[in-house]
């Protein structure tokens, strides 16, 4: 990804051509704020309506470089398929030409607006991959405090520390066929640039948080982040979350994206929408109530 122009293209290129897409898949792109757009995915929506007053929260994933909602649509479909939920993928701001920390700004925003279109906090789950799963940790630190965390979180293969500490990005190195070690640097000219990778909304693995909800990490065992996903399982556990891991050996980087291609990739999203409907099994009345004013509108 030494240029991040010609990586959009070819991410968007597969997207479009190769990625697939479960039947009957509803997308509807929306200003949330004059400066970010979001995109809406839901299926089956006249025999199936997802519920009004819960949502997935999803960060995609692209080095903070690449990618966008449209890039991931087809596998969140798919998700929004199995978890019967309506997904809300904020298409926020990428580096180089906006760095750190214009993503985080842009996420935490967009969770800020949900609950501010009536979404109660307790019925919103966050999630993300690569990239886009460490921004959700980045959220969660930056409103650890500020305001009510969400549901739960969900990460699949989840970069956490831009210090780039983990174990895994040398015992891994040669093992990972998706992610080249190099990568690493070029997030460092690319999206930190002078920036300081102990600020805890760069590396979320850095902060202290409190009464964290419930964790969902997916990820490789054979990949340079396997070691992240492991890394902030501990420090949530030490925080008194309750934690789920699920790796996987000799699978690629974020391999549910593949879903439609390889099995393994639709038995990886079923894992991960069960641990999401598992969430809102036991929501009582109090915890759910419909939003004020739909954010499509």
């Amino acid at each position: 990804m030494n240029n991040p122009a010609t990586a959009r293209r070819e991410f968007e290129f597969a997207a479009d051509w190769f990625f697939r897409a479960p039947p009957f898949a509803w997308y509807r792109e929306v200003a949330l704020t004059d400066d970010l757009d979001v995109l809406w995915i839901e299926t089956r929506p006249a025999t199936r309506p997802p519920p009004d007053d819960q949502v997935i929260l999803y960060l995609h994933g692209g080095g903070f470089a690449a990618g966008s909602p449209w890039t991931h649509r087809k596998m969140l479909a798919r998700l929004s398929w199995l978890t019967g939920l309506r997904i809300c993928a904020p298409n926020y701001r990428k580096a180089p030409e906006h760095p750190f920390p214009a993503a985080v700004q842009d996420c935490e925003a967009t969770y800020k607006a949900l609950i501010e279109a009536g979404y109660l906090p307790k019925n919103i789950i966050i999630g993300g991959d690569s990239a886009g799963g460490g921004l959700t940790f980045s959220v969660l630190a930056c409103i650890n405090g500020q305001l009510p965390p969400p549901r739960a979180v969900f990460a699949f293969s989840p970069i956490v520390d831009l210090r780039f500490r983990s174990p895994s990005f040398e015992e891994n190195r040669h093992k990972d066929s998706l992610l080249p070690f190099e990568r690493r640097d070029l997030v460092v000219d690319n999206y930190l640039r002078s920036a300081s990778a102990d600020d805890v909304a760069a590396s979320p693995i850095l902060h202290d948080f409190n009464a964290p909800p419930p964790a969902f990490f997916q990820f490789s065992s054979t990949e340079i982040l396997r070691d992240e996903s492991l890394r902030m399982a501990d420090r949530l556990r030490a925080a008194g979350g309750m934690v789920e891991l699920d790796e996987w050996p000799d699978a690629p980087h974020v391999w549910v994206i593949l879903d439609g291609w390889v099995p393994e990739a639709r038995t990886a999203l079923t894992r991960a929408a069960d641990f999401i409907t598992r969430q809102f099994r036991d929501a009582t009345p109090t915890e759910s109530s419909a939003p004020r004013q739909h954010v499509c509108a």
